[in-house]
């Protein structure tokens, strides 16, 4: 099971080069809003035309502008989850899950609606009309519509974004099961990066309607490849970089030398580390040599329900100039209560292993 994309679409000023392939399994799309994202799904799904290029689904040509290839929406065997659903407000939920079934005798389309209401747990609500239905309740039945059809491929377009948080959580849980369990390659368009942790091993991200990142994510989380796929992926701290040795670099805005575990193939633009991976020693440093190890003052705080985002300045106390904070630190409130009491400065490390480089 494959899904082959190539395209290139311009819009204006926008221009859409997409180039990435999904196997089986769920691929997790991430990028800022006008990257691309939902114009590479609609593209996929027939609903957009590509100018140029391929879409090749399990070896089958869905487009290929070199052999005018380019099969109607129908045709393509393609289940879609819109971010708002797109509900026939007219149709009752059963009605709205067998639209996608066309000719299918009366019997297979009882089936497979019935099928597909009972996975996604919503079979009581067959009679009912969307306006009826809550926000989770429209999702499971656009996902039970999308895949009535038994596509073998599932693109899903910012599916949690309209839930509140209670919802989001159950339906996240859901979609992961159903997902987990679709044969085919299933692409999944968020904004949210927590979110497409939890529920893809593989990421693409699009900058500018282009791929600025793909593979596994746990690579792109360690090693992002530029500071614009770091802070889409949830990067805070960064510094502009100058590399004095190959694993030793300056971090100009933050005023200090930083030992790196890994050397990066070109010169490094950028230094950063993730908010949760800065250090608080417990006591003072050992020694004045200790790698990494700065004392910082805090500016300010803001908390969560079970965690504190720390505002860190390096060196010198807040107030003594103009600049604002050099780091943020996340803490859980357990560890947070431990030293906030502690007379300043604090003392913060930096491990070189948490160290990203990255270029422009």
């Amino acid at each position: 099971m494959a899904l082959e994309i190539q395209i290139e679409k311009h819009l204006g000023s926008f221009a859409l080069d997409a180039r990435f392939s999904c196997g089986d399994g769920p691929l997790a799309v991430l990028g800022a809003s006008g990257a691309g994202k939902t114009m590479t799904l609609r593209c996929i799904a027939g609903l957009e035309h590509p100018d140029r290029g391929q879409i090749i689904l399990n070896g089958h040509a869905l487009f290929d502008s070199s052999k005018g290839v380019d099969l109607p929406s129908r045709k393509r065997r393609i289940g879609f989850v819109f971010q708002n659903y797109a509900l026939f407000p007219h149709l009752s939920v059963a009605e709205n899950v067998a639209f996608g079934l066309g000719s299918a005798a009366d019997s297979e389309r009882s089936l497979r609606v019935g099928r597909q209401l009972a996975q996604m747990h919503v079979e009581q609500l067959a009679k009912r009309f969307p306006r009826d239905l809550s926000g989770g309740e429209q999702q499971r039945v656009a996902l039970a519509r999308a895949l009535a059809i038994e596509p073998e491929a599932l693109l899903l377009d910012e599916p949690l974004a309209a839930l509140d948080t209670h919802l989001r959580s159950q339906i996240e849980a859901q979609l992961a099961e159903t997902l987990g369990q679709f044969r085919g390659p299933a692409l999944f368009v968020t904004h949210n990066v927590e979110e497409a942790y939890r529920i893809a091993e593989n990421f693409v991200v699009l900058s500018k309607g282009r791929v600025a990142a793909s593979g596994p994510k746990e690579e792109i989380f360690r090693r992002p490849p530029s500071l614009e796929v770091a802070l889409l992926t949830g990067l805070k701290n960064f510094s502009r970089a100058r590399a004095i040795s190959p694993l030793r670099v300056e971090a100009i805005d933050w005023n200090c030398t930083l030992d790196v575990a890994e050397p990066l193939a070109a010169p490094a633009a950028y230094v950063g580390i993730r908010a949760h991976h800065v250090d608080f020693l417990e006591a003072g440093p050992g020694n004045a040599a200790d790698t990494n190890t700065f004392p910082c003052w805090l500016e300010r705080a803001s908390e969560t329900p079970f965690r504190i985002t720390l505002y860190l300045r390096l060196h010198t106390a807040p107030g003594t100039d103009e600049s604002a904070h050099h780091l943020q630190a996340e803490v859980f409130k357990e560890k947070w209560l431990r030293f906030k009491d502690r007379p300043q400065p604090w003392h913060v490390r930096l491990a070189p292993e948490s160290i990203l480089l990255m270029r422009e």
